[in-house]
């Protein structure tokens, strides 16, 4: 079986079907973290979209999130997982209409771009048990590497974000060597969200 094809993105079953349903709205972790809260709703980049489910959780909240990814390979299924969504029609065809896709490497475009807020989730560091890591990911890092490159992407971002930066980071994972402190962190069971914030936003 190849990679790919242990790869699917499917925006309509699943864990994506369950956790709009039922995954309470601006109250998780992650929308928290981008500043979805009160009335906002901040335009956002999602700078390595993987299979977009953070994008999507998103932009099903209001949000206009522009994702991007370097692969050619994960970029197309997730093109194709955005096109089923879309002619799914309905709820589903709404929130695609909010994401917005480009081909491409952050580090090149981000300087280009305006949002309020860049969320980034590069490759996380290997795990010590590595039978704890799922085949899904396994997959993905066989793709797309390691991202050597997550220190500069991250420095590119704060240059450009207006409001801040999320680095999705695992929960009891180091901080990211030579980068500054966050401003403040969101941490779940095994997900931390380092927040760097670039305005005095209230």
């Amino acid at each position: 079986m190849s990679k790919k094809t242990i790869l699917k993105c499917d925006f309509l079953q699943g864990a994506i079907r369950h956790r709009l349903r039922f995954g309470g709205g601006r109250g998780q972790h992650l929308p928290r973290a981008v500043g979805l809260k009160g009335g906002r709703s901040p335009t956002i980049i999602d700078a390595t979209a993987g299979l977009g489910r953070d994008a999507f959780l998103l932009a099903s909240l209001g949000s206009q999130v522009t994702l991007i990814e370097r692969s050619d390979i994960i970029h197309e299924l997730l093109a194709d997982g955005m096109e089923a969504a879309r002619q799914a029609g309905g709820q589903h065809k709404d929130i695609i209409e909010r994401m917005t896709l480009i081909h491409g490497d952050s580090i090149d475009l981000l300087p280009r771009m305006h949002a309020d807020v860049v969320l980034i989730d590069p490759m996380h560091p290997p795990r010590k048990k590595s039978a704890l890591v799922k085949a899904e990911m396994r997959a993905i890092r066989d793709i797309v590497g390691f991202d050597e490159d997550q220190r500069l992407l991250i420095e590119t971002a704060l240059a450009i974000a207006a409001k801040r930066v999320v680095l999705k980071w695992p929960a009891r994972a180091a901080p990211l060597a030579g980068l500054r402190p966050a401003s403040h962190q969101i941490t779940g069971k095994s997900i931390r969200y380092d927040v760097f914030m670039t305005s005095k936003e209230v």
